[in-house]
């Protein structure tokens, strides 16, 4: 891995049962989504609702740890839900999973279809390593609203991913910069899977070697690493 990630310890100390594996990748070829694409998109979907059986995505015992994490830094769960319940909820409803180019829709799928947050940043955006740390509040969020950049600043005490320039990422893995984001420019990125427990590390492992395999499906050639194995989860506070 050529990008380094790190969690600290306030965020380790908040969320014992929290791990996260990496895939990078070099050499991609992204554009517009395709009927490939958007197949793998309605498959997951249907992946996901044999899984729950019925149930809301909230039910699941790993998406209701997601919650439990989110109560904790101060967010509204039911408000801003972590990216892979906003995505199944939207996978079960009419409207369906949105396309928004070729490596989005591979994430989007792999994290429907495994219920874990996925996240893509383009490596030649990211400056530095990335950090993911409960925020002071002082830290440059830049969004768009209305069609304009805009500042915004986390919450102290927000689970945030950020780099040398600022936060990427708010609320752990709720709303994504558009700075760093998987555009039909990108060549480089690295895919972050992020799960809690009762997740089992296996399932993480699995989930990312699926996702390496589509990368490699979709973009011939590319050189995909995937870390060897889950970060261990930090043992839980006395």
């Amino acid at each position: 891995m050529t990008l380094s990630l790190t969690v600290s310890d306030e965020v380790r100390a908040l969320a014992p049962g929290f791990t996260h594996l990496a895939v990078e990748a070099h050499g991609l070829t992204n554009g517009p989504s395709t009927e490939a694409s958007s197949a793998l998109l309605d498959e997951a979907a249907r992946r996901l609702a044999v899984r729950l059986d019925g149930r809301a995505p909230h039910e699941d015992p790993h998406m209701a740890a997601w919650r439990e994490v989110y109560t904790a830094f101060g967010s509204k769960p039911s408000r801003t839900r972590n990216s892979a319940e906003a995505l199944a909820k939207r996978a079960l409803s009419d409207a369906g999973l949105p396309r928004i180019n070729l490596l989005v829709d591979l994430y989007n799928a792999i994290s429907v279809a495994h219920l874990v947050p996925v996240g893509g940043e383009d490596l030649d955006r990211v400056r530095g390593g990335m950090r993911l740390v409960r925020a002071a509040g002082d830290e440059d969020f830049v969004t768009m609203a209305g069609g304009e950049e805009v500042v915004e600043h986390p919450d102290p005490g927000e689970v945030v991913w950020r780099d040398e320039v600022g936060v990427t990422c708010r609320r752990w893995n709720w709303r994504q910069g558009p700075r760093t984001r998987l555009t039909e420019q990108t060549v480089s990125g690295v895919f972050l899977l992020e799960a809690m427990a009762p997740m089992p590390l296996a399932d993480v492992a699995k989930a990312a070697t699926e996702l390496a395999e589509l990368l490699e499906k979709f973009s011939p050639g590319a050189r995909i690493e995937v870390a060897t194995e889950p970060l261990p989860r930090a043992p839980a506070p006395e």
